[in-house]
């Protein structure tokens, strides 16, 4: 590829890293381990710059990347806990106000963070950064339709977990994958 091509990109990538540093906090439910997933992220997107092609979606291609590095993360924790993954010790808890509103988004949170795995991708791809259902299925390799129906049973999950009032932080360790 030429040079103005690359430029371009750079400039493109540059502008999704908030994008891309709120989807790896939402992954991952620790800012620092999150800062470090965008970093690997970014790196790799640059490494492979080239292979990015103008007119696509630059957000879902870095998203692929960042949910990549954290699927292979996971993978290297469960083989050996002590070298991968995120510092458990390091998750930050909610507090919630006293104000009504606060205790709203602190109960949203925390039903939001009890979801699975894959619900959680699905909310954040399609609720927080405003992917397309298209976009979105793309990103999670999944068919589109799998991709509605698991939005569906998340946003249904997310509303009971708020409505029964039970919404507490999980322990990553035991986190569970659902479809």
């Amino acid at each position: 590829m030429d040079a103005d091509h690359n430029r371009s990109a750079l400039n493109l990538l540059q502008q999704e890293i908030p994008h891309l540093r709120r989807s790896a906090l939402g992954l991952t439910r620790d800012p620092h381990y999150a800062d470090d997933l965008v970093q690997e992220c970014l790196v790799r997107a640059v490494d492979n710059i080239d292979r990015w092609r103008s007119g696509t979606n630059m957000r879902a291609w870095l998203l692929t990347i960042l949910r990549n590095v954290f699927r292979n993360d996971l993978r290297r924790a469960r083989r050996d806990p002590v070298q991968g993954g995120a510092d458990e010790d390091a998750l930050c808890v909610p507090v919630p106000a006293a104000q009504e509103a606060r205790v709203a988004l602190s109960e949203v949170h925390n039903a939001f963070l009890v979801l699975s795995e894959d619900h959680r991708e699905v909310l954040l791809l399609v609720g927080v950064e405003g992917l397309s259902y298209e976009e979105a299925a793309t990103v999670l390799e999944i068919p589109v339709e799998t991709m509605r129906s698991r939005l569906a049973r998340a946003r249904k999950a997310l509303r009971r977990t708020i409505e029964s009032g039970r919404a507490a932080p999980p322990d990553p360790r035991k986190e569970t994958r659902g479809g």
